[in-house]
């Protein structure tokens, strides 16, 4: 990624504010950055804006929204910054933290209230280290359907997205940002001026040499966000100057249907399901959260699982549109015995039953899972599962506001990054990922860059 002065015979086209990536993250910073009365154009490097987005759940979690209050659900930021905190063993800015948890909610009712977005709670299940339910979504529970409809809120704003131009060049002069040189398709160029640039283009998990450097651990995991994802916002920063935060930390997860690459709701889990390895046994507390289940998954043998649960809690995961599609693909295994289900997926009958029988309904395990849903009952279902790196959670150090801090303490005059540019609230690690963390980043930290402008 290159850096490089501002060119002598001036920019092809000019802009207020620029916005580099048009997933969740680039495309609410752009609806915030208008209504501040800014003039926006967006650029995308594929030819259709999805991103990262398009391959979550399109899950956002917000605290004290009127869809909980409807909901019945007593919820503050403050419970939600501490929440975040507590799982991130108190490794986060904690003023980012705070921005963040604040912003949430304001952040959904815009949306919902300015642009018509359909939000609901999800309200029949919990996530993991979440003490209030807060997970808020879209009709189909997916990162697709957000991302369209952001886009096409866009469009209906008038704001221009602007698809296969990959950011090449970023152009400077000191602290200050100039503009950007762009590819095309027929390998041309062009370049644009601005008089701020926001850095939405997520993080670095597509380069594989930045993960192996930061997060070996997951280094040889199967990658399951967009490849677009090559880290560009960190080498831009660190070539400025700029200070970075966290870099080791990421989103993995250990319940991706395998061969299908499919994920799988962890719903099915939280609800009272348990996974299993080839060997029909237990191996970890689940209920830890499925960004550490990555892990947990991979170091079993071949690298696989079986995440095991029944027809209730198939009912409650089939609200999400990608449990319905590997129903569909025959990732889902049904019996109506322990010994069918065996069968089913090829693991050792006696085992498997002596792994569900061990399970103490309204008790503690020895992994120190404690369960309280009702036990598993015929039929059964399964679905073979393996670890996955879904998205890098460190990036460069912002405000809460999005503004990207140098490493002599300043911040830069018209550098905004936020989303997976930005270093998020996960700690330093994987255990430190609160469901929709990454989310969370996107749309809240996107639209407060959006609003953040002075000039």
């Amino acid at each position: 990624m290159q850096i490089a002065a501002t060119p002598e015979q001036g920019f092809d086209l000019a802009v207020q504010t620029l916005v580099i990536g048009a997933g969740a993250c680039g495309m609410v910073a752009a609806l915030a950055a208008q209504e501040a009365g800014q003039e926006v154009l967006v650029i995308e490097a594929d030819s259709l804006p999805r991103g990262s987005t398009a391959l979550s759940a399109g899950l956002i979690p917000a605290a004290g929204t009127r869809f909980q209050r409807a909901a019945g659900i007593n919820d503050d930021a403050a419970l939600f910054a501490a929440d975040i905190q507590r799982k991130a063993h108190d490794e986060n800015d904690p003023a980012l933290v705070d921005a963040l948890a604040h912003g949430s909610g304001p952040a959904i009712e815009w949306l919902a209230d300015r642009f018509g977005l359909p939000f609901s709670v999800v309200t029949d299940f919990d996530y993991p280290g979440h003490l209030r339910r807060r997970m808020h979504g879209l009709p189909t529970r997916s990162g697709a359907e957000l991302v369209d409809r952001l886009r096409q809120t866009c469009e209906a704003q008038g704001i221009d997205i602007i698809c296969e131009r990959r950011a090449t060049v970023l152009h400077a002069e000191g602290k200050t940002v100039t503009g950007i040189t762009v590819s095309l398709p027929d390998g041309s160029t062009e370049t644009i001026g601005c008089q701020r640039l926001i850095l939405a283009c997520n993080g670095y998990g597509g380069n594989r040499a930045m993960v192996t450097a930061h997060m070996p651990a997951i280094a040889d995991a199967l990658w399951f966000g967009h490849d677009g994802n090559r880290g560009e916002a960190v080498l831009w920063g660190e070539a400025l100057g700029a200070q970075t935060r966290h870099l080791g930390a990421y989103q993995g997860h250990g319940n991706v249907a395998h061969p299908h690459g499919i994920l799988i709701t962890w719903a099915v889990i939280t609800e009272g399901g348990v996974q299993v390895n080839l060997e029909g046994q237990r191996f970890w507390n689940e209920a830890q959260g499925y960004s550490e289940a990555a892990r947990a998954v991979l170091g079993q043998p071949q690298g696989q699982a079986w995440a095991v649960f029944d027809a209730r809690i198939a009912a409650i995961a089939r609200q999400f549109a990608d449990f319905q599609a590997a129903e569909a693909q025959g990732a889902v295994k049904t019996a109506d015995t322990v010994a069918g289900l065996a069968a089913e997926t090829g693991l050792p009958a006696a085992a498997l039953a002596r792994t569900l029988a061990a399970i103490p309904h309204g008790g503690t395990d020895t992994f120190r899972r404690t369960f309280q849903t009702q036990p598993l009952s015929p039929p059964y279902a399964a679905v073979r599962v393996t670890g996955a790196l879904f998205h890098t959670q460190g990036g460069l150090d912002v405000t809460g506001t999005g503004r990207v801090r140098h490493s002599d303490g300043s911040t830069f005059p018209n550098l905004h990054a936020a989303g997976g540019a930005a270093c998020g609230v996960s700690g330093t690690a994987d255990s430190g990922y609160l469901s929709g963390n990454g989310l969370l980043s996107a749309v809240v930290l996107g639209r407060a860059a959006g609003m953040d402008w002075t000039g």
